[in-house]
Order: C-alpha cells, then structure tokens, then sequence
C-alpha cells in the first residue's frame, strides 16, 4: 500500500520565484508529496484516510491514501480534533487530509509545551465526554451544540485559532478552492488568472474594464 505521510512542502526560495511554469499560468502545480510504507508511521498515534475519487486532490496526489504520524496525541485525540475542526469551519470540499494539519500543527505544539499538551488532553477529554464516549462520532446537530458550549475558553480559542492558519495556508486547501498562490512578485494577477474563480458568476464587461497602465 501506497501511503502520503501529511505534511508541509517546504517554502520555495526566494531566489527562485517566478520560475515554475505552473505559477506563471496560475496552474495549481502538482502535490509533490512523498511516499511511505505502513511501518514507516510509528508515532504516538496515526490518523489515516483516502482522498475521493473523483476530486481535485485525487488527481494531484500520487496515492489516494494518507496518514498522520502524532508525536504526542493519540489516535482517537486526532479524530476528536479534526471533527471540532469540521464544526467551527465546516467546507464539504474539504477532505479530511486537509482537517488532519489542524492535527498536526496542534500535536507539534503539545510535544513542545506541557502546558498545550495538558489543555489539549483535557478540552478533548471534556468534549468526548460530554458527547457520551466519542465527540468525533456524534450527531451534527450535537456536535455544534457541544462547541458552542465552550465558546471562548482557553481549549476552543487555541483549536479555532490554529484552524485558520492550517486549513488555509497549505497547498491542499488552493488546490480546492483554486487558488494559484501568490502573485505580486510575478507581475500581480491580471495577467494570470485574474478572474478564473469558478465558483463566481462571470463579471459584465461594464465591471471589468480594461486595466490601468499608468
């Protein structure tokens, strides 16, 4: 079996941007993701899933499988907060390779901090048991009931907080909402996918001028 270990592809240089072909054209580039055995995954804990057939990211990624080594959570810890996740933002699009960064980044925290680690365990210790066992595995309806209960405490402002940069700021996430990446330092948008969003209705010629060359 082919395994996607989750992870971050590391930032390009600066030396180098602009070069890549795909990000001229505003392509999304293909995951270069690396491949693993099963025995490769020995941490703590280790979320595994696949990604749809069918889906943007299954035609980018080289195996539809994926898995995520944890340090300091477990396995259950990872569901719990990767379904709290989906709750404070939920995206159908989204599949759950993208909610596991939320995983990932949390668990670095908590191998580096005991304080995090503690507060962790124990808002996810209290959500599990307020759902009667298994947070991850309730109701919708009860979920979101459950959240909302412990909105503003120190466990939910550090899950939501987290969730904004690791759902958002990773490759997988602008390969389903199409977005190329950044574009100032290659002659901004215009000329690279300056209105090639499909979920929009396309503008009328009166809204889109021609553009301003100085």
């Amino acid at each position: 079996m082919r395994i996607i270990p989750i992870g971050r592809a590391a930032s390009p240089d600066a030396s180098t941007c602009g070069n890549d072909s795909g990000e001229r054209s505003g392509e999304v580039r293909k995951l270069d993701l690396p491949l693993a055995r099963r025995d490769f995954l020995k941490g703590s804990g280790v979320l595994m899933g696949t990604l749809a057939a069918g889906t943007v990211l299954a035609g980018l990624a080289p195996s539809p499988v994926w898995a995520l080594e944890l340090k300091t959570l477990s396995k259950a810890d990872g569901q719990t907060l990767m379904a709290m996740g989906r709750v404070l933002y939920p995206h159908k699009k989204l599949p759950d390779a993208v909610y596991a960064l939320l995983v990932k980044d949390l668990d670095a925290k908590a191998a580096g901090d005991a304080a995090a680690a503690t507060q962790l365990r124990d808002g996810i210790k209290a959500l599990d048991q307020a759902a009667g066992g298994s947070f991850a595995k309730a109701a919708a309806p009860r979920k979101l009931a459950l959240v909302k209960a412990i909105e503003g405490q120190p466990f939910f402002n550090t899950v939501r907080g987290q969730c904004i940069t690791s759902l958002y700021d990773n490759d997988m996430a602008f390969a389903v909402f199409g977005y190329p990446g950044s574009a100032w330092e290659k002659g901004g948008y215009i000329t690279r996918g300056f209105q090639d969003l499909k979920w929009l209705p396309a503008p009328s010629a009166a809204a889109s001028p021609p553009p301003y060359m100085g």
